[in-house]
């Protein structure tokens, strides 16, 4: 099976498998690319080659890697908390005591820091002091969008690993597969907006299927210069809480300048807003645009959602 799961990055592929099979394995790894690229999926293979039992590695198949590949791995370690914005030090320090307890079931002991651009100075500094002497069982992979934001000192000690954009044809065919019920509109938008990172490319097919009925109406109202379906999506609006108001106006905000950048004959991936591309002028949309974004001034500077509604039904129509 090898690396094969990891889409392009032929040559990364190849030197990797030629790397471990030789049991040339670095201490440190520094995975790098945008949103979207294949870092975590490059990590769980190399974590799993690394690991693997079988005779080509990764096999996928033994024990060792269906762990790593589930996340039930023992000595394979995610260091990060989700819940805070950055990668603190008592993380990092808390993984660079336990990385001198030997293995639990394998020859190597991997620490994957999925976000080490959110790694401060002092944690920086903290997991420097491990990455100069390393117990030789101990293996590293940081992840991140930016390895500007690493200390030369760090980057120094790492093998980098660089994940390049996919050809079109292979995006293309992927998405296609992936994505059935997605027209060849909506593939080739996101093709041409996801900068060739398949991750990117889904998740703007993924969010760009979530309308909410309110969403809906407001184009249709928009489109049609419906003053009166117009009104009845927003009256009920003025109740809402102003984090919901917020919420739903920013989306509507995406999808007007979304038809503006249609006008200008960009591809666009949401069909609401090829609709409104459609039916409205540049200078609609604009005005359209520029109303929303009061909208949402006004919500973020506590004014009350059915002032922000009421202000929205005299400004739209």
């Amino acid at each position: 099976m090898g690396f094969e799961a990891l889409l392009g990055n032929d040559q990364l592929k190849e030197n990797l498998a030629q790397s471990i099979g030789k049991g040339h394995i670095s201490h440190f790894y520094l995975i790098s690319g945008p949103e979207g690229s294949g870092k975590r999926t490059l990590a769980r293979l190399l974590a799993a080659a690394i690991l693997c039992r079988g005779e080509q590695k990764p096999c996928l198949h033994c024990a060792a890697c269906r762990k790593v590949l589930d996340g039930s791995h023992p000595d394979f370690i995610t260091v990060d908390d989700p819940e805070k914005k950055t990668v603190t030090v008592d993380l990092i320090r808390q993984a660079r005591a336990d990385i001198y307890i030997r293995p639990n079931e394998s020859e190597y002991k991997i620490y994957l820091f999925p976000r080490a651009q959110d790694m401060g100075l002092p944690g920086q500094n903290a997991l420097l002091k491990v990455l100069e002497e390393p117990p030789a069982y101990g293996v590293f992979l940081l992840l991140t969008d930016n390895p500007d934001k690493l200390l030369p000192t760090v980057r120094s000690r790492c093998t980098e690993l660089a994940l390049q954009p996919l050809p079109e044809d292979m995006m293309r065919k992927a998405l296609t597969r992936d994505y059935p019920k997605c027209g060849g509109e909506e593939i080739e938008a996101a093709l041409a907006r996801s900068g060739g990172f398949l991750g990117q490319a889904k998740g703007l097919l993924e969010s760009g299927g979530e309308v909410t009925p309110q969403t809906m109406s407001f184009v249709d109202a928009l489109a049609e210069k419906n003053t009166l379906l117009l009104m009845q999506t927003l009256v009920p609006m003025e109740k809402w809480k102003r984090d919901a108001l917020s919420e739903i106006l920013s989306a509507w905000l995406e999808i007007t300048e979304g038809a503006l950048l249609g006008r200008s004959g960009v591809r666009v991936l949401s069909p609401q807003s090829r609709k409104l591309a459609r039916e409205r002028t540049g200078g609609e949309l604009h005005d359209a645009a520029k109303c929303l974004r009061k909208a949402l001034d006004y919500t973020g500077s506590n004014v009350s959602p059915a002032a922000v509604c009421g202000y929205l039904e005299w400004a739209l129509q």
